[in-house]
């Protein structure tokens, strides 16, 4: 009897078959599958710097897509001030980005917040343990530790969720961009993918290199289940 050919590099049929059969519906609560931690600056409205971390962000072109709670800061200022920097920090600031968690820089934390453990942070930029640099063409700074920099404007805003919205969905165009020069492939305008290690936001857990960099506090306010795996190592 012949054996059954098998495709290398392919799983057999019937192993496909038995990982098709192996989905459920948990109906998941957070869909946050894994994005790059954004350190977003703004402009508060007595010219102080706001410093926020946020995961909810995609690129086209020269455009960036914003979500951002309209209980947050940093939305109120967008949508008075219209300028703010992304700035990309790499898995090696994963503590300053932690230091971020459960702050808020309203002085009037809203109830839901303090719920989960937020507490107002007037200086975000001393509280993470970073360094304000002058941008060239927004009034936000930027964050001097950061790789990568990107000086953006608002271009339109957008209310998201029924029947109230909230959240507020910012399209913004990058102005001018700012790499670290390690990271551009000498002679191109290209980031160097294989030096570039993101900070990864995967279901609120901090990830780098394909590996869990960092306790979350976020998690921990937000009540994500951890894998006991995780958790041991």
């Amino acid at each position: 009897m012949k054996a059954r050919p098998q495709v290398a590099g392919r799983p057999l049929l019937g192993s496909l078959r038995k990982a098709l059969c192996m989905h459920v519906v948990p109906g998941l609560k957070v869909l946050y599958f894994g994005t790059p931690v954004v350190l977003i600056s703004s402009v508060n409205a007595d010219g102080t710097a706001n410093l926020a971390p946020m995961s909810s962000a995609w690129w086209l072109n020269q455009s960036c897509m914003l979500g951002l709670g309209n209980s947050a800061r940093t939305t109120a200022n967008l949508l008075r001030d219209g300028d703010c920097v992304l700035n990309l920090p790499s898995s090696a600031l994963v503590d300053a980005v932690d230091r971020l968690a459960l702050t808020t820089g309203r002085p009037d934390v809203p109830d839901h917040k303090a719920a989960q453990g937020y507490r107002y942070e007037p200086d975000k930029f001393a509280a993470a343990g970073l360094t304000e640099q002058a941008s060239d063409l927004v009034r936000a700074p930027r964050v001097a530790e950061c790789p990568i920099q990107l000086e953006c404007r608002v271009v339109s805003a957008h209310p998201v969720g029924r029947p109230s919205p909230q959240a507020t969905a910012f399209q913004v165009e990058v102005l001018r961009a700012h790499v670290e020069e390690d990271l551009v492939i000498p002679g191109t305008s290209h980031v160097d993918p294989l030096g570039w290690d993101p900070l990864i936001m995967k279901f609120c857990e901090f990830f780098g290199g394909g590996g869990n960099v960092h306790p979350s506090r976020l998690a921990e306010g937000w009540n994500m289940p951890h894998d006991l795996r995780t958790a041991a190592g």
